[in-house]
């Protein structure tokens, strides 16, 4: 198939399959007479594994970790669970940055009630004020918490 079509099948941009090529996540797959891509089933799974795995947030580097246990298939499974383990670790940090980021708007957003003039607007002082290297009540909170 052509890249148009493992595009399509695979959901995926034909500029995405290009850089899973040259990041070597998928192998360079041979050119027809009029010099088109020819992929293969197997790389139509390649490349759904691979999406998969980022719509995991896996990283390339861990992508290619899987990889390589894929084709060794014979190795313990050490390594994947702690890759995983990994993940979910950074996963957790990733959650709580968010949650105290979700919290500094909130506040900031507490800061400004409707129908008041921009000059007025309590969010856009605090922006201005910490703009100025001024403690901006988001961030003032959340060294309190």
């Amino acid at each position: 198939m052509k890249i148009g079509e493992l595009a399509k099948r695979s959901d995926c941009e034909v500029e995405t399959i290009r850089y899973y090529e040259r990041e070597g996540l998928l192998p360079t797959p041979p050119r027809s007479g009029s010099n088109y891509r020819q992929y293969s089933e197997q790389d139509a799974e390649r490349l759904l594994f691979i999406r998969h795995c980022r719509s995991l947030g896996m990283s390339l580097d861990d992508v290619r970790a899987l990889q390589h246990f894929q084709a060794k298939p014979e190795q313990a499974c050490d390594e994947i669970d702690a890759l995983l383990d990994r993940h979910i670790q950074q996963t957790a940090l990733q959650i709580a940055s968010l949650e105290r980021l979700q919290k500094q708007l909130q506040t900031l957003r507490n800061a400004c009630h409707t129908h008041m003039s921009a000059r007025q607007c309590g969010i856009l002082q605090n922006l201005q004020s910490a703009a100025a290297s001024s403690d901006c009540i988001c961030h003032h909170e959340d060294s309190e918490a």
